[in-house]
């Protein structure tokens, strides 16, 4: 009779909580691969490289990139979070640029293809700040950008209530100013200036975008345009790039006065599924 009760127990447990317990099982199928929790008071040079950019290629360089800097006025390691800041520029000799930012990649160091990533972070907000977390092509095997794509996690811009999921591809360029829904851009509202997990679930067949664990936007494979658009380049290694910009035609001017701002990290961690 002992034995009768038990098993019926089982079996009612597993009726009244399937959901919980078929999502448990789920997430069993993600295996830790690669993180940084940013311990200690020092960047992990194994992981990530310090983003430059020489004051010369500044009229040349894209918007996100032209005041990055490899100084430690701009970027921190401390109370086991990452800073990276935006300033304006103290007086650093033959260096005319009016601001300064701080951003890293772990291109040569960390990339991956297909996963889920996890990236806990919040923001200070400022006109002309634009912080973002995304992924670029390590290898760029089908061409130069947008050709090999690009995934945007997470940007933000100003003082904005919304934050940006955006997919670069040479086919969602030609579709950026129309209202298709492939045309790869998510918007949804969140309070950045408070911890929130950005993540993202890349598949062989889609891209979904969550944060604090619920879906936002998702962009998915469209067979069939492959071989002429390039809708679909994400079946490559991408690796990460963390970045607090200033200024550009998107976000627009910036109010020296504002600054400091910062983008704080506290981890990011990548898992992938055993059949990847």
């Amino acid at each position: 009779m002992k034995s009768i009760l038990t098993f019926l127990f089982l079996i009612s447990t597993l009726l009244f909580s399937g959901n919980r317990v078929f999502a448990q099982n789920g997430e069993t199928d993600w295996k830790l691969i690669w993180e940084d929790q940013f311990e200690g008071d020092e960047l992990d040079t194994t992981r990530w490289s310090l983003i430059s950019t020489q004051p010369s290629q500044y009229d040349r360089a894209p918007d996100w990139k032209k005041h990055m800097i490899a100084d430690e006025r701009v970027y921190a390691v401390k109370n086991g979070n990452f800073y990276l800041t935006g300033i304006n520029n103290p007086g650093i000799e033959n260096d005319d640029r009016p601001f300064l930012t701080g951003g890293v990649e772990s291109k040569e160091k960390f990339s991956f293809t297909y996963g889920k990533v996890e990236i806990r972070a919040k923001k200070e907000c400022a006109q002309g700040a634009w912080p973002a977390l995304w992924m670029m092509p390590e290898e760029g095997v089908y061409g130069g950008w947008p050709h090999s794509g690009e995934i945007d996690i997470m940007e933000h811009l100003n003082y904005d209530s919304v934050i940006h999921h955006t997919v670069h591809t040479r086919y969602t360029n030609v579709l950026n100013n129309t209202s298709n829904p492939q045309r790869g851009i998510g918007n949804v509202r969140a309070d950045v200036t408070q911890w929130n997990i950005y993540g993202l679930e890349w598949h062989p067949d889609v891209l979904i975008w969550t944060v604090n664990g619920i879906e936002t936007f998702r962009y998915p494979r469209v067979e069939g345009l492959d071989e002429e658009m390039k809708q679909w380049p994400f079946d490559q290694p991408f690796y990460f790039i963390l970045s607090q910009q200033l200024g550009g035609s998107w976000v627009g001017e910036v109010e020296p006065e504002k600054l400091p701002v910062f983008m704080i990290v506290d981890y990011v961690k990548v898992f992938q599924k055993l059949q990847y």
